[in-house]
């Protein structure tokens, strides 16, 4: 059972945030971080006022089976049941809308998909599940940019990094971290044997200025010319751009655009995005005390899903979830059942 009184407190701030927004606020800023704070709290009271009208609607209930009219209490005892079973479903509902919402959810994301073991089967797949994200964020009306990408010899994909920017793309996207399996017959097998592939995807959250500071003592950068498939020059300039974090060891690898000044400026995007991972992670190594979520533990060596053609079936091994779509899963149809689906055993596994 929640406590009242907790809940009181939360109903009470929504009231005071609700007094200061009717009243004149002529701070822009402090208008917009209110207004934020009462959106934020109104999904929760929504939950709390509904939770404590079952409540009291029990209580009552409870009074009327004690009545001596048999006939009411009768009638009483059958809407208890009724009204017990609602009372269970808004509790759950309540303690989820209760958990602190992770404040990274509202971050763009840099994914970065890379072929794993499988040759060029692997990196086949590695382009399954960039055109898959690439069509999800279509769908979500979010930002697809390709910030690098290798492409393998057979139109595949060896790695690709990509940002992502749009409303809660982390939030949706922060399971997708781990290994992807593939099981299905290559073009060039003329037996008909089925091979196991892998590509390994990462979402990390982007990095804002204000939250990680990289001092240029710390860094050095060299410049060299592009190279395409076999290491052929494709440029005749020094555009292409290394950059190394000297503190941490952190190399990044810029070399898509013609610009030397585009590929630096899209290179620290990526390393201050890594560098505040690194930082996260560190964090969470010294507190790993704190009880882990069974649902992205980070581990990104983790198998997490196997995508099965021959029985046209999706697992996600965290949560032991099959569905029988995987054409749409890849076509980013049925991506967010499973998304959901997670997010949903992420919240359980919280409260």
């Amino acid at each position: 059972m929640i406590k009242t009184e907790e809940l009181n407190k939360f109903i009470d701030r929504y009231k005071l945030l609700e007094d200061q927004l009717n009243a004149s606020i002529s701070d822009k800023e402090e208008y917009i971080k209110i207004s934020k704070e009462y959106s934020d709290l109104k999904p929760i009271i929504e939950s709390i006022r509904e939770y404590l009208s079952i409540q009291n609607e029990i209580s009552d209930l409870n009074e009327l089976i004690n009545e001596n009219d048999e006939e009411i209490s009768s009638i009483a005892k059958k809407e208890l049941q009724e009204s017990q079973e609602k009372f269970e479903i808004s509790e759950r509902n309540l303690k989820a809308a209760l958990i602190p919402k992770d404040p990274l959810d509202e971050k763009n994301v840099i994914l970065e998909i890379r072929a794993g073991t499988g040759g060029d089967e692997a990196a086949l797949f590695a382009g399954d599940l960039f055109r898959m994200y690439q069509k999800f964020s279509e769908n979500l009306k979010w930002k697809f940019e390709i910030i690098s990408i290798s492409d393998s010899d057979h139109g595949g994909i060896k790695e690709s990094t990509i940002k992502i920017s749009g409303q809660s793309v982390y939030s949706l996207l922060k399971y997708e971290s781990g290994v992807h399996r593939v099981q299905r017959v290559p073009e060039t097998e003329s037996q008909g044997r089925i091979h196991t592939s892998a590509a390994s995807v990462v979402v990390l959250p982007e990095a804002d200025d204000v939250d990680i500071e990289i001092e240029e003592k710390d860094l050095r950068v060299d410049v060299f010319r592009s190279s395409g498939p076999g290491g052929q020059s494709v440029n005749t300039t020094d555009s292409a751009v290394r950059i190394t974090h000297l503190p941490s060891g952190i190399v990044v690898q810029q070399q898509d655009e013609k610009s030397q000044h585009k590929n630096r400026a899209k290179a620290m995007i990526v390393l201050k995005t890594r560098l505040y991972d690194y930082e996260r992670k560190k964090q969470a190594d010294e507190r790993a005390d704190k009880r882990k979520s069974q649902i992205g533990s980070g581990d990104r060596s983790e198998r997490i899903r196997t995508y099965n053609f021959p029985q046209g079936r999706v697992t996600d091994h965290r949560i032991n979830l099959t569905l029988y779509k995987l054409e749409q899963i890849l076509n980013a149809d049925g991506l967010d059942e499973i998304i959901s689906n997670l997010n949903i055993a992420a919240q359980g596994d919280q409260t």
